[in-house]
């Protein structure tokens, strides 16, 4: 198929673009052409790039065109965060496409209450963020429903792969919480550490994608999690890291009112995004509708990250 990739060169894209391309797809990634792809591959040299700011050109009311003048049989989204983004590219590829892919995120669930969490469980954002996500999922669903655009919605959660910084035990991005883990240092975590985090390697995200793509009938109309097969608690995530560098796990558990002290204000603020979402999300509806079948755990994602950051001397160990 002829494969349109919007955000092609982002942390999905760089490992979905070139397993479409060696797939035999004719592949053309649209982007800003800001910046290079995370990992080099020789698919890259078969691929079409395009150059569009996605938004100048819907401030203009031209993307939707622009993207469908492409003549894809399959578009990917991988950048749109906003319902009247999703409406002005909608309205434009009605009619045009075999597939259109989604890019969600397992935030439209809110905080967990069941879990595993399935994708049929009530929806319950909150966050703007999520809110404006399902927002979007809820059109796609509607409009492919009425025939109008063949639509699926892929949830990941926590994306992991080399070349940028994985969430890390305490619930945020810096790096030096695993400096100090692999220096065998004591490491503050909010509340018990009992809270929930769930990665997924940036491949096994594209491994699903390149799936629903294959299997248009299968995944249209449909939303799917994307993630790891087990979310881990900050606790075992921390004290499995500390294993790893060779180190025992030195945790000291704080309050969180007490323990937001010990960090940034933009640090307090991912690490509760993430501490009142606590997600545990189930696979099993892409397991058995798309043949999804994740390689890495949720430590095998983050250490093949943190060993690049080793590396690149982002971690000192």
């Amino acid at each position: 198929m002829k494969i349109v990739i919007i955000g092609g060169s982002g942390h999905i894209g760089t490992y979905l673009a070139p397993r479409l391309a060696r797939a035999g797809h004719e592949v053309s990634v649209v982007s800003r052409g800001l910046r290079s792809p995370y990992s080099p591959d020789p698919a890259w040299e078969t691929m079409q790039f395009v150059t569009l700011d996605r938004k100048a050109e819907e401030a203009s009311g031209s993307f939707g065109a622009k993207v469908r003048d492409l003549q894809a049989d399959a578009v990917v989204d991988l950048t749109c965060f906003t319902p009247e983004s999703a409406r002005q590219l909608v309205e434009a590829l009605r009619g045009t496409l075999r597939l259109f892919v989604h890019c969600g995120t397992i935030w439209t669930h809110g905080y967990s209450t069941v879990v595993p969490t399935k994708e049929e469980t009530p929806r319950k954002p909150i966050c703007e963020y999520g809110r404006r996500k399902l927002a979007i999922e809820q059109l796609l669903l509607e409009e492919s429903a009425e025939g109008r655009l063949p639509a699926v919605v892929l949830h990941p959660g926590h994306i992991v792969g080399k070349g940028w910084n994985p969430l890390n035990p305490a619930g945020h991005f810096h790096p030096r919480v695993f400096s100090q883990l692999a220096r065998g240092e004591e490491v503050f975590l909010p509340n018990l550490g009992m809270e929930t985090v769930h990665h997924v390697h940036a491949d096994d995200v594209a491994q699903c994608f390149e799936s629903a793509i294959r299997r248009p009938r299968q995944a249209a109309g449909e939303s799917f999690h994307v993630v790891s097969e087990r979310a881990l608690t900050l606790r075992g995530y921390a004290e499995a890291m500390a294993e790893w560098f060779g180190q025992p796990a030195r945790l000291r558990f704080l309050p969180w009112s007490e323990w937001k002290a010990t960090v940034s204000e933009g640090e307090a603020a991912y690490t509760w995004d993430h501490i009142a979402h606590s997600p545990n999300c189930s696979i099993s509806k892409a397991q058995a509708g798309l043949n999804y079948s994740p390689r890495y755990s949720s430590l095998e994602a983050v250490q093949e990250a943190v060993q690049d950051l080793i590396a690149r001397r982002v971690i000192e160990v």
